[in-house]
């Protein structure tokens, strides 16, 4: 019998396996997909995440952000927000003492820097090309694969996305919705190089953003209705660019900066919110638990944030020297993650989905008293530096 059986090794898993690892517990990791190789001639992912500075800090202690800076990782050192030119507010790394203010990353590139680190680990397992086909639980778990191996552990921790099979099995439901509007990701490659500084415009239809990347690429982000994405989506690389040029502020081409287009893709934007993150022998992290409009990027790091939490509680009862065994079959166990874990990450992130919701509807619509207000709020946010100060520490995690 192990420790803990995950069932997911994207990045939230493969981290959270680390931590464990670190604390001498025995970890499975089930992961169906390995992602592919690293190969630095290859373009871009289409997915990738601002990785805040608390994130980095817990990944270097994990000893994995080594592996993913020597990959490749596009720091960025200002983040502007505006309606219109003449309201906006800029942030910078300066303002507050920074190197920068976080780092852009492919998804697949943080996840196999975890699993390089993970290799390192003798006593983590990593199973993959396997799916689960069974969950059994009782006061320990049971985990049948696909090719008849049963895993047996003291926890089950669901890191396997939006559609847990564990919060299924564990039988925790959830409330949430899918939002009217979709967003398209778009790959380009700038002829210049670019400021190291992302920008989020707020339309009518939905927010434009654009995300720096490494060797002039960049990251476009368009949120719109379904029927027009779906439109968009069936243009040609050549018509694309010409919507891009109609539709996004000139920051995009300023100092006759021209792009290509490169690749696209649509994704669905889903609130979802477990009702419970521990439940019998079973605990959520990350999109498990919680999914988030991704308005501002915090999506994968309120998964770290689950991670730092979960680990600081397992560091208590992790095993005292070789032959010494985890009181993790505890009930003192059992509520301490309850306590320490499910109660304050389940309130931090409500309050993060509720303040994503809400800035959201603020900015998404043309009603003239509501774009009034925001404008004022930028134009004032902009002239308060302390505040400016103060929500960007906040927003990168170093408050």
């Amino acid at each position: 019998m192990v420790d803990f059986c995950i069932n997911g090794g994207g990045m939230v898993g493969a981290a959270l396996a680390l931590g464990l690892a670190q604390q001498h517990f025995k970890v499975v990791v089930i992961e169906p997909y390995l992602p592919a190789p690293f190969n630095p001639e290859d373009g871009p992912d289409l997915r990738v995440s601002a990785i805040s500075e608390a994130s980095v800090t817990l990944l270097k202690a994990l000893g994995a952000w080594d592996y993913i800076a020597a990959m490749r990782v596009k720091p960025y050192t200002g983040l502007s927000v505006w309606d219109d030119p003449s309201h906006r507010t800029d942030f910078t790394a300066q303002s507050i003492d920074m190197p920068q203010l976080g780092f852009f990353v492919e998804n697949r590139l943080l996840q196999l820097g975890c699993h390089k680190a993970l290799q390192q680990c003798d006593n983590v397992e990593l199973i993959s090309g396997q799916m689960v086909q069974d969950i059994q639980l009782a006061n320990t778990a049971k985990v049948m694969l696909s090719n008849g191996r049963t895993i047996e552990a003291k926890w089950l921790v669901g890191a396997d996305g939006a559609n847990s099979q564990v919060r299924q099995a564990a039988g925790i439901g959830t409330t949430g919705w899918q939002y009217a509007q979709q967003a398209m990701g778009i790959t380009i490659k700038m002829q210049k190089p670019v400021e190291p500084v992302t920008w989020q415009q707020f339309t009518s239809s939905g927010p434009k953003a654009f995300l720096p990347m490494f060797d002039n690429y960049a990251s476009l982000v368009w949120y719109d209705t379904p029927d027009e994405l779906k439109r968009l989506k069936s243009l040609k690389a050549s018509q694309l660019k010409s919507e891009i040029l109609k539709t996004f502020p000139n920051e995009l081409t300023q100092h006759g900066n021209s792009f290509s287009v490169i690749d696209k893709a649509i994704f669905p934007l889903t609130r979802s919110h477990a009702n419970h993150y521990v439940k019998g022998c079973c605990a959520l992290i990350g999109d498990a638990a919680h999914t988030i409009n991704p308005l501002a990027g915090q999506g994968v790091n309120l998964g770290f944030k689950d991670v730092e939490t979960f680990l600081s509680v397992c560091a208590e009862f992790k095993p005292i020297g070789n032959g010494n065994p985890s009181s993790l079959t505890d009930s003192v166990f059992s509520q301490k993650l309850i306590s320490t874990y499910e109660r304050p990450r389940k309130r931090d992130n409500l309050v993060m989905m509720t303040a994503m919701d809400g800035f959201y509807t603020l900015f998404s619509n043309d009603v003239t008293p509501i774009k009034w207000i925001r404008n004022k709020l930028l134009s004032v946010a902009q002239r308060i530096e302390p505040a400016k100060q103060e929500v960007l520490k906040y927003a990168i995690g170093i408050r």
